[in-house]
């Protein structure tokens, strides 16, 4: 939203608008002189001419509802995505349950390395970028969320999709309609590009595959990793290409890397400027992110949220750790925890140093089956934890010189790990 609130701007548009949790991006946003209320009501709109909302937004937000009686148009984040997605000439959609704010952000690179500009609207802060790269109207990149069935708004020129795992259950019900929303999704598009390891490379015509299988249209070969990062040479069409070497941590990126790679190649860029662009991609906000230290510990954090998410970044994090590893998982939501709680007390179970935080709720009411605490009754290694003072004891007693914390989550945890850093360096 923030994102889509910065295009707006910079075309010119009045924006306002209300967020309950200050942030870097509200304070950008307000630095610019965009009126940002901290709660929602009815006043707020004032003589707005569209209200935007988000999927998280309710039918009865006091705001939406005053728009309604006042005549004043709803427009919902998906639908206001694409129509500022019909501006552009090449439109690249990329989707998929986890990787996409990472392999969107590689495609912002690749393109803009390429044409020589690019407008990418990231889901995520990236390190060069932000979360909305404003750039001329040949290329627009973009992520397309699955939630609620929003990707299928848009039109692209060509649509990426990394994976199709289940989640979302809460809204679609059963895997089965979940890729049949991505099918459909690749059907609307000018092209397909996709994962040659997922279900849907073979319930689709794609365009171009990607992956590690000698099967895919683009691949790596020659893999190599050194402390957690990784290099690779290209091949597309049965030909060695450039090497690629990648600035971020984690194997799994080599698929996001490959997706980039292929969106450039359909588009007949030179391999080499594709490389260039994935090696000039420094990472993005809360994925791997060295958030600070402690007592010679290091703290680092990412946005796993999904079991096969932090799979990966369990992976990661053991290539790189060098003293004790210790795990702060928050869950994301009640649905998803009832919907892959076996998967998660799989995850999770091998985690000898574990710490399982309040639920980060979003959306949802309370549901004792999805929630934080009973997750960590049925991990025998874990300790439940409800607050940052809680938290700051724990660490405090626990911590040694050569530890590494891995900070896991899609919610509020990211600031209650930075709040309890700064309280712990400060000696609170």
């Amino acid at each position: 939203m923030s994102g889509l609130a910065e295009y707006l701007l910079r075309k010119g548009v009045s924006v306002s608008g209300s967020d309950i949790s200050e942030n870097g991006r509200t304070a950008a946003l307000r630095a610019r002189g965009v009126k940002i209320y901290p709660s929602h009501a009815r006043e707020n709109i004032g003589n707005a001419q569209a209200v935007v909302c988000s999927s998280a937004i309710n039918q009865n937000n006091p705001e939406r509802l005053a728009a309604m009686e006042r005549g004043i148009p709803v427009i919902g984040r998906a639908e206001l995505l694409a129509l500022i997605a019909e501006e552009y000439k090449n439109v690249i959609a990329v989707a998929g349950c986890h990787g996409k704010t990472t392999a969107t952000a590689m495609c912002a690179h690749v393109i803009d390395n390429c044409a020589g500009t690019v407008t990418a609207h990231i889901g995520g802060e990236d390190a060069e970028f932000g979360n909305m790269r404003i750039g001329g109207e040949r290329f627009f990149v973009t992520e397309a969320c699955e939630y609620m069935g929003n990707f299928l708004k848009l039109r692209p020129s060509a649509a990426i999709v990394l994976n199709t795992d289940a989640d979302h259950l809460d809204y679609y019900k059963n895997a089965e309609n979940l890729t049949r929303a991505y099918c459909e999704f690749c059907e609307k598009a000018g092209a397909a590009i996709v994962c040659r390891e997922d279900k849907i490379a073979e319930l689709i015509r794609p365009a171009l595959t990607f992956g590690l299988s000698p099967k895919s249209d683009v691949g790596a070969e020659e893999i190599a990793g050194a402390n957690g990062k990784y290099a690779f040479t290209l091949r597309a069409g049965g030909e060695m290409l450039d090497r690629i070497r990648l600035n971020v941590y984690g194997k799994h990126n080599i698929y996001n890397a490959l997706a980039a790679a292929a969106a450039g190649l359909y588009y007949r860029f030179p391999p080499f400027l594709i490389a260039e662009g994935l090696e000039k991609f420094k990472g993005i906000r809360r994925r791997f992110e060295n958030i600070g230290r402690y007592a010679g510990a290091r703290f680092i954090a990412d946005y796993a949220h999904h079991p096969s998410e932090i799979a990966a970044a369990l992976q990661t994090a053991h290539e790189i750790a060098r003293g004790r590893l210790i795990v702060l998982f928050q869950p994301h939501t009640y649905s998803r925890t009832k919907a892959f709680f076996d998967e998660f007390v799989n995850v999770l179970s091998g985690i000898d140093d574990l710490v399982i935080y309040k639920t980060y709720a979003a959306r949802e009411y309370f549901d004792a089956e999805g929630c934080a605490l009973t997750l960590a009754e049925h991990l025998g290694n874990a300790l439940y934890i409800e607050t940052v003072k809680e938290l700051v004891l724990y660490l405090k007693g626990t911590l040694t010189g050569g530890d590494t914390v891995l900070v896991l989550g899609a919610g509020d945890i990211y600031y209650a790990a930075k709040e309890a850093l700064s309280r712990l360096n400060k000696g609170e």
